[in-house]
């Protein structure tokens, strides 16, 4: 073979070589973009959320679980579910529940924005009231041991209330409004998502690739002789 046929070869070698290193790199960035879906929100392997499903989950507007705060924690007659009543354009809560009056039936109720509650009087457990704590947005007034108090609820939120002489024995209650109210938080991992086995084995084939073909192009530099002009 020519010195010149020799350089001929060993530029289409280079020119070769090159374009497999630049197809290897592209694909292994290709194979670290590969997308996955973790906890509802496709995310890429590097972590960056592209777009996600809503899971109601971290501060409110999802209609998702709703968080409590702890608020019913040690009420009578909760037994940790929110009755949920949505749908209906009155809903009816006891006043006087359990089995000693002394608890609201049910304890957490949730109904759509517009829905009326009313409070139903049993007669049993003594004397009671229901007043909203915070704003006091409701309050029956002075405790009694019949009659009814009913309130439409008109904006969307977590609204919790008690009766305020049994309030230490656990008569506490709890109405929640449409969608838009602090909800539990989803559970789901939040990080960056770990690449599928596949994609990691073609990746670290893809690397292999390339530093084998720098490898052997740069040993053909250096020991293959005189290249000649690498102008067509």
């Amino acid at each position: 073979m020519s010195d010149n046929d020799a350089s001929v070869s060993r530029r289409r070698f280079m020119q070769a070589a090159a374009g497999t290193a630049t197809a290897a790199a592209a694909t292994g960035t290709a194979t670290a973009q590969e997308t996955t879906t973790e906890g509802g929100n496709e995310t890429t392997a590097a972590g960056n959320e592209t777009t996600g499903t809503e899971d109601g989950g971290g501060g409110g507007g999802g209609g998702g679980e709703p968080d409590l705060g702890g608020f019913l924690d040690g009420a009578n007659n909760f037994d940790g579910s929110v009755s949920d009543m949505r749908g209906q354009d009155e809903v009816t809560v006891e006043v006087g529940a359990g089995s000693d009056g002394l608890a609201f039936g049910p304890a957490a109720v949730h109904v759509d924005n517009g829905a009326t509650v009313v409070w139903e009087w049993t007669g049993e457990g003594g004397a009671h009231n229901v007043v909203e704590q915070g704003d006091e947005v409701f309050n029956s007034g002075s405790p009694k041991n019949t009659g009814t108090y009913e309130y439409t609820f008109e904006e969307d939120g977590i609204y919790n209330y008690v009766c305020v002489p049994h309030e230490a024995s656990g008569m506490l209650g709890v109405v929640v409004v449409g969608s838009d109210y602090p909800t539990v938080e989803s559970g789901g991992d939040s990080g960056p998502s770990d690449l599928p086995s596949s994609a990691k084995t073609l990746g670290v084939a893809t690397m292999l690739v390339m530093v084998a073909t720098l490898g052997m192009a740069y040993f053909f530099m250096k020991y293959g002789g005189d290249y000649g002009d690498f102008e067509e």
